[in-house]
């Protein structure tokens, strides 16, 4: 037998065995082009280690922590700076196989990021954890005190902090997705005046939906580039499944079409008859939303 006839048996006899072992299969399974993940925040663990084995019990692939409360202080009440906090979360994630696709700056939804004096020191603390924890991509919503459509005057002021903010997570080689009440064309008009790679958006359906946008037209608007995670989601009263409002299984033909892949963070679309039930109504549109789009 020559040596090259070997090889291509020894090649058979790896085929072979990667295809009738279980784990190898079940490893190539998981190998989706979408992941999906829960806000720690909407699942009631925010900042707590018991978001892991809940998010497990979900069934989702991943969970997006929260920095904590904001209120009046210079910046977040984040226990994940402490070694010993943010190591049995890293450790907990690992034992679960679970992964953080994202670190949630959610008190500036209530909080103004362009007009409050201190904002830097809470920009820089969420760089900080990420670099200590290895996320990627920070979330960070305009909120209400920063709603361009309805206080346009405070656009300058917008741009110029997340020009700021741009610059230092280009440093740390990381990425903030911001959230904006504008439509496509005017959140992709606000990146392009920002101008930088490490801001983009991280886009919400319920943004096109509560708008009365065509939310397909929308993403193909604001483009694959631009986008860099999604909030699979809509207003609470409803699941994903039984929603009106959306056809998932367009949104995901509408994705393909863009080559967009990445993460499905779903916050809301709760049952309006148990909107307490947690892992009632996360498991129920965690379920159909990897049916739709990991199928």
């Amino acid at each position: 037998m020559t040596i090259r006839s070997i090889a291509k048996l020894l090649l058979l006899i790896i085929i072979v065995f990667a295809s009738e072992d279980p784990l190898l299969a079940q490893s190539s399974k998981k190998d989706h082009r979408y992941k999906v993940a829960v806000v720690d925040l909407m699942i009631l663990k925010r900042q707590k280690l018991g978001a892991f084995q809940l998010t497990k019990d979900i069934g989702a692939d991943g969970v997006e922590i929260d920095m904590g409360g904001l209120g009046n202080r210079p910046t977040f009440e984040n226990k994940l700076l402490n070694d010993t906090i943010r190591q049995q979360f890293l450790n907990k994630a690992k034992e679960l196989n679970l992964k953080i696709p994202s670190l949630a700056m959610t008190g500036y939804y209530a909080q103004s990021f362009c007009e409050r004096a201190e904002f830097i020191k809470s920009v820089a603390d969420c760089i900080k954890t990420m670099k200590l924890m290895n996320v990627k991509v920070a979330f960070l919503p305009l909120g209400v005190q920063c709603d361009l459509v309805k206080k346009p005057e405070l656009r300058d002021s917008v741009v110029s902090r997340l020009k700021i903010a741009g610059r230092m997570a280009k440093k740390a080689g990381v990425v903030i997705g911001i959230e904006t009440a504008l439509d496509a064309a005017g959140e992709l008009k606000l990146l392009n005046d920002v101008a930088s790679r490490a801001i983009k958006s991280y886009y919400n359906f319920s943004n096109a939906i509560k708008n009365g946008k065509d939310l397909h037209h929308e993403l193909q608007i604001l483009g694959r580039k631009n986008i860099i995670q999604i909030h699979c989601t809509n207003s609470d009263g409803v699941w994903l499944k039984n929603d009106p409002q959306i056809d998932m299984k367009k949104v995901k033909q509408t994705l393909d079409k863009m080559k967009w892949k990445g993460w499905l963070v779903i916050e809301r679309s709760r049952d309006a008859k148990q909107p307490t039930n947690v892992k009632y109504n996360f498991t129920a549109n965690t379920t159909y939303v990897k049916s739709v789009f990991q199928n």
